[in-house]
């Protein structure tokens, strides 16, 4: 069944295979053969190489010329490389947001935490079941934090590098519990006191020892 009724087929195959490959569940330099994805994703085969070449300009996939395509691979080094991206772009966008953000602002940030709170605590008790429910408010939380930032291009280059990270988070980053949760409550006591460098000493530690959470595991 089509989740994306409004969306044209490849539309709907680029966001199902890119879904698979930031989720883990199409896995790390796994090769992309056609006609399985042809099957499995609904789409034609020359409809799937644009995609797949449109991902592979993500960072997403690799192309392997006349070999076709694999997923592109992770390392330790990469994984360090995109969370010091993320730091640098999002305490950037933090700052800009902060000092710009107005009521209709602090009502989003508001809502997305109470929503990402309410999985951490179902995270924490033990329930695996929302982790797909659980990175999506996470997604939607630290967005809102920066929401305000008046740049459409740091918005949607933050968007691509926290989707990068995102895909560790699915494959070797777990859920920290309680102290993550915490951060994400000390981020949005900061975010309404319109405190900026208290936020982003808060996401650095944040991002910090989510790597390290996850190298050690």
């Amino acid at each position: 069944m089509n989740e994306h009724p409004n969306l044209t087929i490849a539309e709907t195959a680029y966001r199902e295979i890119r879904t698979d490959i930031l989720f883990g569940r199409l896995a790390p330099d796994e090769k992309l053969k056609l006609d399985r994805l042809k099957s499995r994703y609904g789409a034609s085969v020359s409809t799937l190489r644009e995609i797949l070449n449109r991902l592979a300009s993500e960072g997403l996939v690799v192309a392997e010329g006349q070999r076709g395509f694999e997923v592109a691979p992770v390392s330790a080094e990469n994984l360090k490389e995109v969370a010091a991206l993320r730091q640098l772009l999002e305490c950037y966008a933090l700052e800009l947001s902060f000092a710009a953000g107005d009521m209709d602002w602090e009502g989003r940030v508001v809502a997305a935490h109470h929503k990402l709170h309410q999985m951490e605590l179902r995270m924490i008790g033990g329930d695996r079941s929302v982790t797909k429910d659980w990175k999506r408010y996470d997604w939607e939380f630290h967005q809102a934090l920066i929401s305000a930032c008046g740049s459409r291009v740091l918005m949607e280059t933050h968007a691509a590098v926290f989707d990068k990270y995102l895909r560790y988070q699915m494959i070797s980053l777990t859920f920290r519990g309680q102290i993550a949760a915490d951060e994400h409550r000390q981020m949005l006591d900061a975010a309404l006191k319109r405190d900026a460098a208290t936020a982003q000493e808060v996401l650095r530690r944040h991002v910090e020892a989510g790597v390290q959470h996850g190298l050690a595991g």
